[in-house]
């Protein structure tokens, strides 16, 4: 299976930025115009069709800026895959690098493999012609295929609300943990945690071995190499979800060999692993608090 995945080149973070058309989104990711659902799917399965939900979210003023869709094997299921798309308020706000901006993050598929669900998400500004670096998938509202049509677009409408409200919360982050400084045992057990999340504990390929906890501490940028725990918390979860960390397995026998993390590219895990990463960075967030407020 392949992802295939684009980050507008007009989603700037400048004057310049403009969204994905319908025609452009229709071309990255076309079962977001899926309006039925697949044939494999029973009458009980209610089709939320994206496209409708994306133009709601325009009067709000959101527009698309990402597109992915997963790819299938099977040609009848190509208008009806999971998709995931990111959707910011384009307001003429301009922006710095470094600064961290909000987005809605909204996957779904008519085909049976996901649920409507839409996030909030945190994004970090590497540079002002769209690159960015995701921070965090928070927590999430789904909606069932499953009911009246009517039902459904209601919780669709609500759960928008809902992650609006959780927006608020999550950009007082770089703020509120930036002011927070960790000791190095603290910062150890965060990255102990990101290893376990990128890696589990059955890692059958070896690599989870061969890469050490502290290698999620590491900075890739000169202005990364603050102790506080908004900044180490981004080293950890840039680690985590971009890959490139290295270490050495062994073969079959027993001849050394170089392995390098992969990037996350998959639609599912990529959600996942944000989650935990961020719920890892609340609660150290809540236990410094406590700590400092004792001292």
């Amino acid at each position: 299976m392949m992802n295939f995945s684009v980050y507008a080149n007009t989603a700037r973070f400048d004057n310049q930025a403009r969204a994905l058309t319908e025609d452009e989104l229709h071309r990255f990711a076309p079962s977001v115009f899926a309006t039925v659902a697949h044939d494999s799917r029973s009458e009980r399965f209610q089709p939320i069709p994206t496209i409708e939900i994306i133009r709601g979210l325009a009067k709000e003023g959101f527009a698309v800026v990402g597109a992915r869709q997963s790819g299938t094997r099977d040609a009848s299921r190509k208008d009806y895959t999971k998709h995931l798309l990111r959707l910011r308020r384009l307001d003429g706000k301009s922006y710095e690098v470094g600064d961290t901006v909000f987005e809605i993050i909204l996957k779904n598929a008519n085909d049976g493999t996901a649920a409507y669900d839409l996030m909030a998400g945190l994004f970090r500004i590497r540079c002002k012609n769209s690159l960015v670096t995701q921070i965090g998938t928070l927590d999430s509202v789904k909606v069932r295929h499953t009911g009246t049509p009517a039902a459904i677009q209601g919780k669709v409408i609500d759960g928008t609300y809902e992650v609006l409200k959780t927006a608020e919360t999550a950009l007082a982050a770089p703020q509120d943990w930036g002011a927070m400084q960790m000791r190095r045992d603290e910062q150890m057990i965060l990255a102990e945690a990101a290893h376990l999340i990128r890696f589990g504990e059955n890692d059958d390929s070896g690599v989870g071995r061969a890469i050490k906890p502290e290698q999620f501490l590491t900075a890739r940028r000169q202005d990364d190499k603050a102790d506080d725990l908004w900044t180490t918390w981004n080293r950890a979860q840039e680690a985590t979800i971009r890959g490139g960390l290295r270490g050495v397995t062994r073969d079959e026998r027993g001849q050394p060999r170089r392995s390098t993390t992969r990037e996350v590219k998959g639609i599912d895990q990529d959600v996942k692993l944000n989650k935990a990463l961020w719920l890892v960075g609340e609660r150290m967030a809540e236990l410094m608090g406590q700590r400092r407020a004792a001292a």
